[in-house]
């Protein structure tokens, strides 16, 4: 298949933090030990069933997760490209008409009164005392 890497298959690291390898979920602390051959045998056994099953479950499961996966990326996809993105440009365009309608009545109610104040406020004048 082009384009799907089957060496590096989580290129973005979306699952960094799955940890299961054997080393990452068991562990004997220092001062308690099983013997090696039940070590190396529980090593053995538990890649053994974690490979097993995941391959079971993937082969199972994986397909019809991922035609599902597929599809609801798909409907997310449509719902944005028909439905979000031309109703954000809608909403955008009706905000900048009450924009414009505000503003108007902004000029129409205010302008007059701060002509006023400033036609007031212009006859005042301002003396420092010299000292």
């Amino acid at each position: 298949m082009d384009g799907v890497d089957l060496v590096n298959r989580d290129p973005n690291e979306l699952n960094s933090h799955i940890k299961v390898n054997f080393e990452d979920v068991l562990g004997e602390p220092e001062g308690i030990r099983s013997f090696d051959c039940v070590w190396r045998c529980s090593y053995a056994c538990f890649n053994c069933g974690k490979n097993c099953i995941y391959k079971l479950m993937t082969t199972l499961c994986g397909l019809c997760i991922a035609f599902l996966w597929g599809c609801d990326f798909g409907c997310i996809a449509c719902q944005h490209v028909w439905c979000y993105t031309p109703y954000m440009r809608e909403f955008a365009i009706g905000c900048g008409y009450l924009q414009k309608c505000f503003g108007t009545v902004l000029n129409c109610c205010l302008a007059p009164i701060c002509e006023a104040c400033g036609m007031c406020f212009s006859k005042i004048h301002v003396q420092s005392s010299g000292k």
